[in-house]
């Protein structure tokens, strides 16, 4: 451990500050989008630039302290903040410079999408990013990136150009396709799990200004026909269109009114091209049955990526985990409607995601992303706000996913990991033939296991 002059030596090299547990903004700055996480590490460093992360990451190593990585945004999964260690804290790193000729973008490690989208709109182009404009840019990415945009465009990472990044040795290193290749293959899809990720450049497309989208709602006693409606209509839609089902009561009275408190089946979907085409293209959406409310329309994309921001709040309990599903059978449908009925929170969902398009049409040996194959992930939401409700509503979640997992190859989106409980059972299952090829990576550039607290592939020589 270091003494109080390697301390204040430390902390004297940064230009950003150091909060620690006596400091007044230490509560704020602790607490992280996920509820139901309360850790108290030594040492929280907001980092000014790429320098203060590098002395960091040095501090940390020296001496042998815990590391957790904080980004811009959402972390289901609380590996931003850790007892005791060091958080390297990226979220006064927010810069986003737009080459509009190029159509390409650099943006900070500790961005948010809205910052993104703040910048590319203003040349009517978007990197694909998520569904809520407060997640963070790194993590999203580092996990693959679903988002409106997946079917046309592809995955977050799918669009990366080049990614700046902080080994463990405290040294500065480029990963793109003519640099670091290796590298660049594990962080697109690989998780945080190499060292921090300081920068990134994204290919851009024309996005907007406005967009067609649907959200429409459809009473829940009938989720199983609706279901079998979407499934018909995903077998012939175009690439342009990413819809999702979820599942759930979703008591919103300014919404619903006297329907708030019935169960709801919601559909939200995109479509990456004119509006005119899109609206016509996302009419059979709306057309299953009658609905009980129909919000579809015209507009801009900015609108559209903060639509669902209000649904998930700094603070509120979070606990999400996810499979890829082989498609969308009878049974599938009847157990979706089945765990929908048991959820014990309302604000809680069942989620299908439509995939396919682009993100199936990168080839398995380009990233290290799992799940391309896949036609559907299931994501299941538990979010509720009574502390007190913290069991039931985790077993919910964990008693759907293990009755699920049998119409699933065991694979997960691990941006929706639940706590990474399952540990290196689950990144085996996940990654496949890919995964000693990133243990490979982590010996090359972790071979201690600094960054751990994430989707983990240990190295080798990790007991």
């Amino acid at each position: 451990m270091a003494n109080d002059q390697q301390r204040d030596s430390f902390e004297a090299s940064l230009r950003g500050p150091v909060l620690r547990p006596e400091d007044a903004e230490y509560d704020e700055a602790r607490a992280v989008w996920n509820g139901m996480i309360d850790r108290r590490p030594s040492l929280i460093v907001r980092c000014a630039g790429v320098a203060d992360v590098v002395r960091s990451v040095n501090y940390a190593r020296e001496n042998d302290l815990v590391v957790a990585v904080r980004g811009g945004g959402h972390n289901v999964a609380g590996t931003a903040v850790c007892d005791d260690g060091i958080v390297i804290d990226l979220s006064e790193m927010t810069s986003v410079r737009v080459d509009p000729d190029a159509r390409t973008a650099w943006v900070g490690g500790g961005a948010r999408w809205a910052d993104v989208d703040h910048e590319t709109q203003l040349f009517g182009l978007a990197a694909p990013g998520g569904v809520v404009s407060d997640t963070g840019v790194a993590g999203l990415t580092l996990g693959g990136g679903l988002g409106h945009l997946r079917r046309k465009h592809g995955l977050s990472c799918d669009n990366l150009r080049s990614v700046e990044l902080v080994t463990a040795a405290g040294e500065v290193v480029t990963a793109s396709r003519d640099e670091n290749a290796d590298l660049f293959w594990g962080l697109r899809g690989g998780g945080g799990n190499f060292g921090v990720v300081t920068g990134f450049e994204f290919e851009l497309h024309p996005v907007g200004p406005d967009v067609a989208m649907c959200l429409v709602f459809y009473p829940a006693a009938d989720i199983p026909d609706r279901l079998r409606d979407f499934r018909e209509y995903a077998r012939s839609a175009p690439d342009e269109v990413s819809a999702l089902t979820f599942s759930g009561v979703l008591p919103d009275e300014e919404l619903f009114g006297d329907a708030a408190s019935v169960p709801k089946l919601g559909i939200l979907g995109c479509y990456a091209g004119p509006p005119e085409e899109g609206t016509a293209a996302l009419a059979p959406l709306r057309e299953f049955a009658d609905p009980i409310a129909d919000f579809s329309g015209v507009m801009p994309y900015v609108e559209l990526q903060r639509l669902l921001d209000e649904d998930y709040p700094d603070g509120m309990r979070y606990y999400w985990k996810s499979l890829y599903l082989d498609g969308l059978s009878d049974d599938v449908l009847e157990r979706l409607d089945h765990w929908t009925a048991a959820a014990p929170s309302p604000l809680s969902t069942v989620d299908i995601w439509h995939l396919g398009g682009a993100i199936a049409d990168v080839g398995a040996d380009e990233s290290s992303f799992a799940g391309r194959r896949a036609p559907y992930l299931l994501g299941v939401e538990g979010n509720w706000e009574d502390p007190d409700a913290d069991e039931e509503n985790v077993a919910w979640v964990r008693d759907c996913i293990d009755d699920m997992r049998r119409f699933s190859d065991g694979t997960v989106y691990l941006n929706f990991p639940g706590f990474l409980e399952g540990g290196d059972e689950t990144m085996q299952t996940t990654f496949g033939p890919a995964y000693e090829r990133l243990v490979d990576l982590k010996d090359e550039y972790d071979p201690a296991n600094l960054f751990r607290l994430n989707q983990n592939v240990a190295p080798s020589a990790s007991p």
